[in-house]
């Protein structure tokens, strides 16, 4: 068993590879971590890149593409390590980026994993949209992320310069116990990609245990290089996949009510949508609905009291954000900055 396993989820991601891998093998202590790129049934010869030009990479070759979550737990269950890092092939890494939070899980045995600092490859003065300094969850549900709100990106001022507990990581740079991850079964491959790593977390919370943003682990995201941004696709599985988990981690006493205001905050999101001219992007957001309902009867949802409060009682960041302008993580009220 290797202490660190360090691997990256690839599809048709050849031309990420070719940029970022030599970096990563530079910065990654080899006496300590093995890479390892699971290829999900690429067609643009990646897996024989890496084959050729990295032999002291581990390839594992997969014939379909499994999505984020199938994928990773098809993969990881070959991989025998201490601990995982689930590495996006856009990232760039920087010198020393495993070393701190490598050296904070072994150091912290309740925190289950820990996200680094997430800047932006192309702006590299800011956040990155996709977990920046950590991820909260409002009361409705809402992700959102210490220096980044909606749209709204702050730039690195080291205003997020200490370790604190986060709701949720990013999954594009994850640190994460094997022993955890697995405790869990893993991510939940019904989602296919996106919301899974915040899912995972929920249900890592629920048993009590940790997750924590070390800020000393630096890397740049390029971000929205599988997805376009606000693809169709892209906003049906978001919205998709944030109710299912809403529904099957939270207790029902209280996912009723959150489920509620949800089917109103969804039809107004429906609606801004179409006023923006974005017609697909609206009937994504019905077709989520729809499938949401369909799906949700797979689940069992936590009996009443059963979970640890993973929602803040107060605080809804869209209200905050479009209402009360609040475009910074420090201008939301205490007790939604995770006080």
């Amino acid at each position: 068993m290797v202490k660190l396993a360090v691997v990256i989820l690839n599809w048709n991601g050849k031309e990420l590879l070719e940029r970022f891998l030599p970096a990563l093998c530079a910065f990654t202590p080899k006496e300590v971590a093995e890479i390892v790129v699971a290829d999900n049934g690429s067609t643009d010869g990646s897996a024989a890149f890496v084959v050729s030009a990295y032999p002291q990479i581990r390839i594992l070759s997969y014939p379909d593409n499994k999505g984020y979550a199938g994928g990773y737990n098809r993969a990881l269950r070959e991989v025998d390590a201490e601990f995982y890092c689930l590495l996006n092939s856009d990232i760039e890494v920087t010198q020393g980026w495993t070393e701190a939070p490598v050296a904070f899980l072994e150091q912290h045995p309740l925190v289950a994993a820990v996200q680094p600092k997430l800047r932006s490859y192309s702006r590299r003065e800011l956040f990155e949209y996709a977990g920046a300094a950590g991820g909260f969850i409002d009361r409705y549900g809402y992700p959102y992320c210490r220096g980044r709100l909606f749209d709204s990106v702050e730039a690195d001022l080291g205003q997020y310069d200490d370790a604190v507990p986060i709701g949720w990581a990013s999954g594009a740079a994850l640190f994460i116990r094997s022993k955890s991850f697995w405790a869990v079964e893993g991510f939940d491959e019904t989602f296919f990609a996106h919301m899974e790593e915040i899912d995972l977390a929920l249900r890592l919370r629920r048993r009590g245990e940790q997750l924590y943003y070390v800020p000393q682990s630096v890397v740049y995201h390029v971000g929205g290089a599988t997805l376009s941004g606000e693809s169709p696709l892209k906003v049906k599985l978001n919205y998709r996949n944030n109710l299912l988990m809403l529904y099957k981690n939270l207790p029902r006493s209280k996912s009723r009510t959150v489920l509620f205001a949800r089917a109103f905050l969804d039809a107004l999101s429906k609606w801004v949508y179409r006023l923006k001219g974005e017609k697909a992007a609206a009937r994504a957001v019905i077709e989520a609905r729809k499938e949401y309902r369909a799906m949700r009867h797979a689940y069992t949802p936590p009996k009443n009291g059963a979970s640890l409060p993973l929602l803040p009682g107060k605080g809804s960041v869209v209200w905050a954000y479009f209402a009360r302008k609040r475009h910074r993580f420090t201008d939301l009220p205490p007790k939604m900055q995770g006080q």
